[in-house]
């Protein structure tokens, strides 16, 4: 008995790396951000596969470094492959559960976050209008808001909960009477960040109609956000500012998930056998310092863990159950009427510390947070980014006119790009 606990033991250190191996996988794409190398660690986390063969993750991953390399147009037709895959993000699917309920949650192709696919959209419009394309970069605000009314009403629910259990409900409700204020709730379900974005581009392109729409939901969305509720001003009064940037900051990384995992040796009445138990635990990264003058528009931790938390409740259900059933699985074979019985026995324990995994997958590059520095154009040419006097990054800013510019700071060399939005 004592060395069937030593070979049982053994093979879940042979058998049970998995997790781990994702979880190693998924911190050197980080690290890979970090230096810069980001086509170069895309590649090496997809094996080179292209992108209509690689697995839901290698994809938005693939996507993004593409993305963060300036290769917008292989970007954006990497991001259309995933949309044109229709994942449903927003219901059940028992062939998933049974899959990982026998093979445990790996056994499935990654699953994608109703909050990734406006993560898809968010990048979408940012290739567009890095390629200049507003006619593209209307249809993609539009398909956002299609995935955002599903997302609404998958956590209408929730919403509601949010609503009232929040010490703000009471202001909440005396505020109601404003047109925005319905979608302060929604702030940590939806992407703020794609709901501001949305709005200085039609700020910009002269659809105040529209612009007031999106910049009235990202007001909402937000707890006074003075750049923005400036910009739902102009609008208001059909009026684009002249000689403005708009610097949207992306810092720091998401959290990020480990395996917790429990493999104990067990007597039953019926017989021995091995329980298995994984669950996912988020880790939190250290927040970075913000840059001088921004404001924060989306906390992507409250937005990732709104989703995760509604998740982690089935994935606790299905560990227990995958286990109960695994052990017994085990037990039935060990003492089994065969002179295999020690064999099956044994060959039930290797199945179940092989199929027993946490689901440890995410969008591994998403930042932890999105804020936006609103500025004049002073019409030098060069605009210094600063973190507590300490200067960043730099964007280059050639001629008068309007600017975006996009900053992903993550502790190494940052990612500026720069786009004349009028």
């Amino acid at each position: 008995m004592h060395m069937r606990r030593i070979v049982a033991l053994s093979l879940s250190f042979l058998l049970c790396a998995c997790a781990a191996t994702m979880e190693a996988q998924l911190d050197a794409v980080r690290a890979g951000y970090v230096d810069g190398n980001y086509v170069a660690t895309a590649n090496e986390f997809s094996s080179g596969d292209r992108p209509e063969s690689q697995n839901n993750l290698e994809l938005l991953i693939t996507a993004d470094s593409l993305f963060h390399a300036n290769e917008f147009a292989a970007s954006d037709a990497a991001y259309e492959e995933f949309n044109h895959r229709n994942i449903d993000l927003t219901s059940g699917d028992l062939g998933r559960e049974v899959g990982a309920l026998l093979g445990g949650n790996l056994a499935n192709d990654y699953r994608p976050y109703m909050s990734d696919a406006l993560f898809v959209s968010y990048y979408q419009l940012w290739n567009a209008l890095a390629l200049g394309n507003h006619d593209d970069a209307r249809v993609i605000i539009n398909q956002s808001y299609a995935r955002q009314q599903d997302m609404s009403r998958e956590y209408d629910a929730l919403v509601k909960q949010i609503q009232s259990d929040s010490t703000e409900n009471a202001e909440l409700a005396s505020q109601i009477r404003n047109e925005n204020a319905q979608w302060h709730a929604f702030r940590d379900i939806m992407n703020p960040a794609l709901m501001y974005l949305s709005g200085v581009y039609f700020l910009n392109t002269g659809d105040f109609s529209n612009a007031k729409t999106y910049l009235q939901r990202a007001d909402g969305m937000t707890d006074g956000n003075k750049y923005i509720k400036s910009d739902l001003r102009a609008a208001n009064v059909r009026t684009a500012p002249k000689n403005t940037i708009w610097v949207f900051i992306e810092d720091g990384f998401a959290p990020k998930l480990r395996e917790d995992r429990m493999d104990t040796f067990v007597m039953f009445s019926s017989g021995p056998a091995t329980l298995s138990l994984a669950v996912s635990q988020p880790l939190f990264a250290t927040p970075m310092p913000m840059v001088d003058g921004a404001k924060i528009v989306a906390d992507v931790d409250a937005l990732f863990m709104t989703e995760y938390t509604q998740y982690r409740v089935n994935e606790v259900l299905r560990a227990f159950a995958s286990a109960a059933s695994k052990a017994a699985l085990q037990s039935a074979m060990y003492n089994s009427d065969s002179d295999s019985a020690p064999l099956m026995g044994l060959l039930a324990t290797m199945y179940t510390l092989s199929t027993t995994n946490a689901e440890v997958r995410t969008w591994a590059t998403l930042p932890q947070r999105i804020s936006v520095w609103r500025t004049t154009n002073d019409k030098t040419g060069l605009l210094e980014i600063k973190s507590g006097g300490n200067l960043v990054a730099t964007a280059e800013i050639p001629s008068a006119g309007n600017y975006l510019v996009y900053v992903r700071l993550t502790g190494g060399a940052p990612d500026v790009k720069t786009i004349k939005i009028k």
